[in-house]
Order: structure tokens, then C-alpha cells, then sequence
């Protein structure tokens, strides 16, 4: 049987996590000019956004709190919050949402 060792895989992660962010900062030291470009990464934080939201809506134990979730992200997002507020609100109200089906459910 083999054995794997957890610290290796950590490490892999940890060194592409890394590169990935590094890379750009030190590869890209001027002004991005290019039109097409510019417009790609302006969208990049909303399209991380939808896709940690579209199939998250599924893994949810209610539809109902999955909505809310989605409202509450769209709303968030729109108004211009960061994707980390945005995430986090959203997961705490499928939270909330659930406790409170739960508990409706159970009394």
C-alpha cells in the first residue's frame, strides 16, 4: 500500500498558490495598455464570484436559503461590496436561512 505523505501535497499547494500570485506582480511591471486585456481581468473578480455562487445554489439543503443567497450576493455585488463581503454574507445568510427552517421545521 502506498504511503502518501500530507506535508508534500501541502507544499505542491502552497508553491502554485503562490507562483500564481507572484507571477504577475513580477512579470507585469508596466501600465496594461491593451484594451482587451483591461476589460478581461475588470471582470475577473465577478466571474470568480459566479462561480463559486452558481453551484453552491445547489448544495444547499432548501432552495429557499439558496435564493436568498443568490439575492443577497447580486444585491452585494451590485452596490459595489468586495468579493470577500459579498462570499461572506451570502454564507451566512444560507446559515441563518437553514437554522431557521430547521427550527420552523422542528416546532
Amino acid at each position: 500500500m502506498p504511503t502518501h505523505n500530507t506535508y508534500i501535497y501541502i507544499l505542491i499547494m502552497a508553491l502554485v498558490t503562490y507562483l500564481v500570485r507572484v507571477l504577475p506582480l513580477t512579470l507585469i511591471r508596466k501600465e496594461i495598455k491593451n484594451i482587451t486585456v483591461k476589460s478581461f481581468l475588470y471582470y475577473v473578480p465577478y466571474v470568480t464570484l459566479a462561480i463559486m455562487t452558481f453551484p453552491a445554489i445547489s448544495a444547499t439543503s432548501s432552495i429557499i436559503s439558496a435564493a436568498i443567497a443568490f439575492v443577497i450576493a447580486i444585491v452585494l455585488a451590485w452596490i459595489g461590496k468586495s468579493l470577500f463581503q459579498v462570499a461572506m454574507l451570502s454564507c451566512a445568510s444560507v446559515f441563518i436561512v437553514e437554522l431557521v427552517i430547521t427550527f420552523l421545521q422542528t416546532h
